[in-house]
Formats: structure tokens, C-alpha cells, sequence
């Protein structure tokens, strides 16, 4: 194995001590059930990375993307003319002068909403959600609640998971709450691989199937950090069962196409709102901060702070010491903005910043739904679905920020072993 492979292995392993270390019952961890995860994380990366059938599958998913882009570019182009795509009435005097990316790039968000509660509409994605469910409760041991919303979070968000399964959500224990939380932080939705992949893609090859496999092998790693990080307490008795509830039923083919598309218009506008307003943030603590000295004879920014702050962090899972702050500066845009912006960040980064295995590595690492945004988002919704859970919430809202980034840097871990 090679140096950088065992670097990454060793923090496969680092990664899980830390959560280890900041649980709340060190001593009475199940570790059948960790050990499992851990195994599970790793063998889905080996399935879904190196072995060609299940891995060519996959990767190969990219070019749903350009499918889907050119379909969702006849759409913009009829209702936005040039701004949507469509031929332009002048000369462009600078090439992608007039590419917005608001009616360019976001309008996917439209498309794959209604497209996903077509499919949850015709059965498909919620035969594939019991289907991974399964394979986490017997692998793993955990209730079939916990599993549907876990295995769920891989092709919906953090707050649509959890209403397949709101009916049990009032008996779950505190450590299956926190693993319910912790999975919706560590993975990304269905509704938005497919934005982040046109971004990525210039960048990366094949984007779409590593951000599908990276949510997938999140999924177990997540497991695993929550239940180290809050184990189950003795007391706590058998895990809380439970079968996929749809959130609303479509009554037709129709109907679900305009319900996914309402919805679709919601998470549009959300997305929109908070790019202008977090992008303005950070150009702002960034004018405020030129006021300080210079730092090794740049200008300190807040991208660079957050550098040095999670390098350490990117260094454990595997990134060379060298190119730790730049990857530790996407890590914290990630965290203190959102997943969006870290991908925007990582595409425009300067040639030679990060190596191949960096880039692809971040790409599994930055996955997931771990920051400040989310997390008012997610504990919003759930004590809007348990009003008698918030304060085990509310309480446990702050760590799963912890849980779900670990998990995606032991996902980048993963992959650090792999390449």
C-alpha cells in the first residue's frame, strides 16, 4: 500500500476515535454495531469504486447529467430566451459573458424535483430506499424507523427523510434521533447531485456517480460516528420499528409532476436567497478583515482563516500537510456556508491547488448538509414533525454538525485508501 493510502487508512481509523472521544457514554458503545458500520462504509467503497460492473454503473450515471441539462436548457431557453440558453441576439464579445447562472444552472432544481416524486409516485425510488434499508438493519442492527430515514436521506433532504417515518419519530430514543439527525447532515438530496455535478464537472470526471456513491457510503459512516458519539443507554430497550410512511400520495402521474414542481419552485427560491445573501456575508467579513495586517504577504480572508482552522482536520483524512489549507479553507466554507458554495470554490480553485486524489477526495468530503444553515433548517422541521422531541433536538442539533462532518471525512477517507 502506498504511503498516501496509508495515511488515509490511518485516518479512517483517527476519525473514529475523535467521535469516540467526544461521546457522551464512552463505556457503553455498542461495538458490534460501530465495527459493522465501519466495515460496511469501507466494503461499499470497494464495491462501488473498484469493482467495474457496480462501479461502470455508476460513473457512468454522468451522462444522465448532460441528458438532463439539455432537456432543462429547452425549457429555459422557451420561457427565458438567451438568458435560458437560447440563441443569442447579438455577438458575444467575451466568451460566458452571458451565462446567468441563475437561469442556466438552478432551473435543474425544478426538473429533478418533479422527476424524483415522479419516480417515488410510480414506486421506484421507494423500492430502492427499502432495499437499502434493509441491507443497514441486518447489517447493522438497527431499528427499521432508523433505517428507512437513513436510507432515505441518500435521494431526499434532511427534512423530507424523516416524514417517511414520522409516525415514529415521537418513540425513537435519544441515540436513534441522533443517527436520524446525523444521517440528513451527511449526505446531500437527490434534488441538488445533479446542480452540483454541472458545476463540478469540468473538474471532475464521472461527478454525478461519485456524489451518488458518496452519499451511499456516508450512510453507514454516519451510523457509525452517531452511535459512538450518543450510544444507546441501557435503559433504552429494543429499537423502534417502523415501515415507510409517504409524506403525501399523488393521485396521479400529473399530480405528482406538479407537487414535485411546487416543491421544486420552494427549494429554488431557498437556494437563490441564500447564495446572494451568504455570498454578500463573506465579501463583507472579507472587506472587514483586509483591515488587518497582512498575513505572509496576502490579505487575510475569511476563506483563509477557515483554512487554517480545518486543516488539521483534511490532513487526518488524508490530504498532504501542502494542500491542507486549501482544502481546510473549502472544509469550513462548507460548514460556516453551505456545500454549494465549497463546490463553486473547489471548481474555480487555481490550477495545481489540490492533486487529483485531493480534488476527488473533497468532493466526497464536502457531500454533506453539516453547517449552520442546515441545522436551523433541520431542527425546525423535525420539532415541527415531534413537538414533544424538541428539546432532545434542539440539545442534540449542535452535534451532529460534529457527527455528519466526521462522516464525510471518513467518506473522504475511503476514497483517499482507494486512489
Amino acid at each position: 500500500m502506498q504511503t498516501a493510502a496509508l495515511h488515509s487508512a490511518a485516518g479512517f481509523f483517527a476519525l473514529h476515535l475523535l467521535a469516540w472521544l467526544v461521546s457522551e457514554r464512552r463505556g457503553v458503545v455498542a461495538w458490534r454495531t460501530v465495527i459493522s458500520g465501519m466495515a460496511l462504509t469501507f466494503g461499499l467503497g470497494v464495491l462501488l469504486l473498484k469493482v467495474p460492473p457496480v462501479s461502470d454503473l455508476f460513473l457512468n450515471l454522468n451522462g444522465l447529467v448532460t441528458i438532463i441539462e439539455t432537456a432543462t436548457r429547452e425549457g429555459t431557453s422557451f420561457v427565458f430566451g438567451y438568458l435560458g440558453g437560447g440563441p443569442l441576439p447579438f455577438e458575444e464579445k467575451q466568451p460566458g459573458a452571458s451565462f446567468v447562472f441563475a437561469f442556466r444552472v438552478l432551473p435543474l432544481v425544478l426538473v429533478i424535483s418533479a422527476l424524483s416524486s415522479l419516480l417515488f409516485y410510480w414506486r421506484i425510488l421507494p423500492a430502492i430506499v427499502r432495499a437499502f434499508s434493509f441491507l443497514l438493519t441486518r447489517s447493522m442492527g438497527i431499528g427499521g424507523a432508523v433505517g428507512l430515514s437513513s436510507a432515505a436521506n441518500v435521494f431526499v433532504g434532511m427534512v423530507e427523510a424523516p416524514l417517511f417515518v414520522r409516525p415514529y419519530i415521537r418513540n425513537m430514543t435519544r441515540s436513534e434521533l441522533f443517527v436520524m439527525m446525523t444521517c440528513g447532515m451527511a449526505t446531500i438530496a437527490g434534488t441538488v447531485m445533479v446542480l452540483y455535478a454541472s458545476v463540478l464537472g469540468r473538474v471532475i470526471p464521472d461527478v454525478l456517480g461519485h456524489l451518488l456513491i458518496a452519499s451511499i457510503i456516508s450512510t453507514p459512516a454516519a451510523i457509525a460516528v452517531a452511535l459512538l458519539m450518543v450510544p444507546m443507554a441501557p435503559g433504552d430497550g429494543p429499537p423502534t420499528e417502523g415501515d415507510l410512511v409517504p409524506s403525501q400520495e399523488a393521485r396521479s402521474a400529473m399530480d405528482a409532476i406538479t407537487k414535485g414542481t411546487v416543491d421544486g419552485v420552494s427549494l429554488l427560491v431557498n437556494i437563490i436567497a441564500m447564495l446572494v445573501v451568504l455570498v454578500a456575508l463573506v465579501a463583507l467579513a472579507n472587506q472587514v478583515l483586509a483591515l488587518l495586517p497582512p498575513m505572509a504577504g496576502a490579505p487575510v480572508t475569511m476563506q483563509r482563516l477557515l483554512g487554517y482552522v480545518m486543516a488539521p482536520l483534511v490532513w487526518v483524512m488524508g490530504i498532504p500537510w501542502g494542500e491542507a489549507p486549501a482544502a481546510g479553507a473549502l472544509m469550513g466554507t462548507k460548514t460556516v456556508l453551505n456545500e454549494f458554495i465549497a463546490y463553486v470554490d473547489l471548481a474555480n480553485l487555481p490550477m495545481n491547488a489540490l492533486s487529483n486524489r485531493s480534488e476527488l477526495m473533497m468532493t466526497y468530503a464536502l457531500c454533506g448538509f453539516a453547517n449552520f444553515g442546515s441545522l436551523g433548517i433541520m431542527i425546525g422541521g423535525l420539532a415541527t414533525m415531534a413537538p414533544g422531541r424538541r428539546g432532545d433536538i434542539v440539545s442534540l442539533g449542535a452535534k451532529t454538525l460534529v457527527s455528519g462532518t466526521l462522516a464525510t471525512l471518513i467518506t473522504g477517507s475511503v476514497v483517499g485508501i482507494l486512489y
